[in-house]
């Protein structure tokens, strides 16, 4: 029996965001420093996009590529710290909110497992760094309350 795709939760800024968002969702990259969990990656696996400050889930892609390096700028990045995003994939868009339907991380925080691992107080820990994967029950849950915020049945 083949496994169910992996799902990924990218976290990055709202710019970077909507950076993927004028590419049209067909792109993401990945910071220097991920690449090992870039390679792990696999064509047909999930990203749900997290953003920063705003603590939301903004939507999601699929990959549709292998991994591969391009160093010419395309996110913004940090403000005096940029990073090219050199390992990149490309990506076919699943589900994309608009910014007044951006789905609260704090509306779901209770509900996901991969929260539970941290102290109820220090929920937001949960999505420091860029990557991490998440179960196939986080991510039913994150794609069906995406799904209902953007008015998307079922």
């Amino acid at each position: 029996m083949a496994e169910s795709p992996t799902t990924w939760i990218l976290t990055g800024s709202t710019g970077n965001f909507e950076a993927t968002r004028e590419l049209g969702f067909k792109l993401i990259g990945f910071k220097e420093r991920r690449r090992k969990q870039a390679l792990s990656m696999e064509v047909g696996d999930r990203i749900i996009f997290y953003l920063t400050k705003v603590m939301a889930f903004g939507g999601s892609v699929t990959i549709t590529s292998d991994l591969f390096e391009d160093r010419d700028p395309v996110w913004p990045g940090k403000p005096g710290n940029p990073d090219p995003y050199p390992w990149r994939r490309e990506t076919e868009l699943e589900l994309a909110l608009p910014e007044d339907e951006w789905l609260p991380a704090e509306t779901v925080k209770d509900d996901l497992e991969h929260i539970a691992k941290w102290p109820a107080d220090h929920w937001k820990l949960a999505f420091q760094g860029q990557l991490r994967t998440i179960s196939d029950a986080d991510a039913a849950l994150l794609m069906k309350r995406m799904r209902a915020a953007a008015g998307v049945k079922a």
